[in-house]
């Protein structure tokens, strides 16, 4: 008796489910996307330092460049037990074999700085310590997940927006959203190598330097959705 009135049970459930499904695709509805994009100035900028006794012509050892290359940073304010890392993990030194007898030692690091005029500063700083082997490893922002969320946001209210310019015409309305999907878009980051060479005068000076400035970021949300339709 109990696997029968089980049975019954679940054939009820399965039926009733079956029928709220079909409630739900069988209701009138408009289809929409909706977009929303901005741009965002990188304030995440990755410098990649390689520090190397090549440089000096093994004059310099890099335990030494290294010193030099740590108060120099420190002097500019720049917090290097936060911002500075060695991007070579595995091994702490790299060598060199120069003509099979001399050993030079090198090292990499990556330094975080948050803005374009920081980072002219640490080339022509570094420059001057002997230490040229330096670039631009990429760039970021630092409020990317908020962003992307505001983005989501918007393009809803885009998907929205178009909805209802569809439907008014109809003389109908929309209800509730049945349907979400978020599509999304990664940032379009630009690359290391695109980052513009100017000119500018420092403290008012007449001496010109070299300012990098960066491409900005593009952040992006692509949305569908699905409101139903009313009369």
């Amino acid at each position: 008796m109990k696997k029968i009135k089980l049975t019954a049970l679940f054939v009820s459930l399965f039926f009733a489910g079956n029928a709220q499904m079909k409630s739900f695709i069988d209701q009138p509805y408009v289809e929409v996307a909706g977009s929303a994009d901005t741009m965002v100035t990188p304030d995440e900028i990755y410098i990649k330092i390689d520090i190397s006794e090549k440089d000096t012509k093994n004059k310099t050892s890099v335990e030494e460049l290294e010193r030099k290359m740590f108060n120099a940073l420190k002097s500019m304010g720049i917090d290097v037990e936060k911002n500075l890392t060695t991007s070579d993990i595995s091994s702490n030194f790299k060598t060199y074999l120069l003509k099979s007898k001399d050993v030079m030692k090198s090292k990499e690091y990556m330094l975080k700085v948050k803005d374009a005029v920081t980072a002219t500063k640490v080339f022509i700083t570094l420059e001057d310590l002997g230490i040229s082997n330096t670039s631009i490893d990429h760039v970021d922002y630092s409020g990317m997940e908020t962003m992307k969320n505001l983005m989501r946001t918007k393009a809803i209210e885009n998907a929205k927006a178009r909805a209802m310019a569809l439907t008014k015409p109809l003389q109908q309305q929309i209800g509730p959203a049945i349907y979400i999907s978020d599509n999304e878009v990664y940032p379009i980051q630009p690359l290391a190598r695109q980052a513009k060479i100017n000119m500018y005068e420092a403290n008012g000076a007449d001496q010109q330097l070299p300012q990098i400035d960066f491409e900005k970021i593009q952040v992006s949300s692509n949305i569908n959705a699905k409101f139903i339709l009313k009369p």
